[in-house]
């Protein structure tokens, strides 16, 4: 590996970048904020795995770049100055790279890569997995785009749209079930009932994921139809991120660190939707989140408290800016 004296002339903007994604959004939102943030705009490099490799950890890819589909991006030489993944798939083909590479590719893994720390020059991890390593990161939440420059932009975007909603607006983002959660037709229909109340004395809008389910989702619009809440149809332009700029509190399902983190960044009152389940690691996270007075559980009542937003994002990166300035010289590549 190159060693080199932070300068003064030291500029992340002329580096390469890329972000290796399997195509999980979850993963490459991740991903793609934290290049975003590191060095602008990055290439997305999408990879399709081929059987059985897409099924097997990363310490079973004995020849990473030969177990690559045809239908995906090719991984092949000039490498880049920064290359940043999340999730196994692209553990083992950043350990790749950065040895193909001669260590010149300074490589920040998302996740346990379940591969050797030494592999990598970052791993950001999230504290509530309890991974310790040399060079490991411990974050809040996950890494997010959504920062209160691009919430003002949205928001001067996304009011005229929503200018019939009272205020103040609550905004319930509504995740799915997963291996942790469970959010079946009964449980969204509790959430329905929980939410409409709350239209008395508050606007209300409602948006689901892809995660969903079209059975739940018709769930909640059953529970709020004798109220004025507007509920997302799915099918229009989606209102996420703008309905997070104008919220003047959240209401948020618990089946994801991304949307926790990200309706954080709105500095707002952020409520937890208890759902049945084993919570696991995701009730170490939201456990972490309540004690250090960023949410509160939501119980039926939007409840008022302030807080600085966590920056996990901006954080990180300038960990990876500096360790980038110490250690890659200037004009090996160029940008790509």
């Amino acid at each position: 590996m190159f060693q080199q004296s932070a300068s003064a002339h030291f500029d992340p903007l002329e580096l390469s970048a890329w972000v290796i994604s399997d195509g999980t959004i979850g993963m490459e939102i991740q991903s793609l904020a934290l290049a975003r943030a590191v060095v602008g705009e990055p290439v997305v490099k999408r990879v399709r795995p081929r059987l059985p490799w897409r099924a097997l950890p990363a310490r079973a890819w004995l020849l990473p770049f030969l177990s690559l589909g045809p239908d995906g991006d090719a991984l092949t030489p000039p490498w880049p100055d920064l290359l940043v993944g999340t999730g196994r798939i692209a553990a083992a083909l950043s350990s790749a790279i950065r040895k193909a590479s001669g260590g010149r590719t300074f490589t920040v893994q998302m996740q346990d890569p379940h591969l050797p720390p030494d592999r990598f020059d970052v791993i950001v991890v999230p504290e509530h997995d309890g991974y310790t390593a040399p060079n490991a990161v411990a974050t809040l939440g996950s890494m997010h785009g959504v920062t209160a420059e691009r919430l003002d932009a949205l928001r001067a975007t996304w009011a005229p749209r929503f200018a019939h909603l009272r205020r103040p607006l609550v905004v319930a983002i509504v995740g799915g079930s997963n291996r942790r959660y469970r959010l079946d037709v009964g449980a969204a229909t509790a959430l329905g009932r929980q939410l409409a109340p709350l239209t008395e004395e508050h606007g209300l809008a409602v948006v689901s994921s892809r995660r969903t389910g079209m059975a739940q989702e018709t769930a909640i619009r059953q529970a709020l139809a004798a109220t004025d809440a507007y509920v997302w149809d799915g099918v229009s332009e989606n209102p996420y991120l703008g309905l997070l700029s104008l919220a003047d509190a959240i209401v948020v399902t618990p089946d994801s660190t991304n949307m926790a983190t990200e309706a954080l960044a709105t500095g707002k009152p952020v409520h937890i939707v208890p759902l049945p389940g084993r919570p696991g690691k995701f009730g170490v996270f939201h456990a972490n989140l309540e004690r250090r007075g960023f949410t509160r559980p939501f119980r039926g009542a939007i409840e008022s408290w302030s807080y600085s937003p966590p920056d996990d994002t901006e954080r990180v990166a300038a960990i990876v800016r500096k360790a980038l300035a110490e250690r890659l010289p200037l004009g090996t590549t160029g940008r790509m």
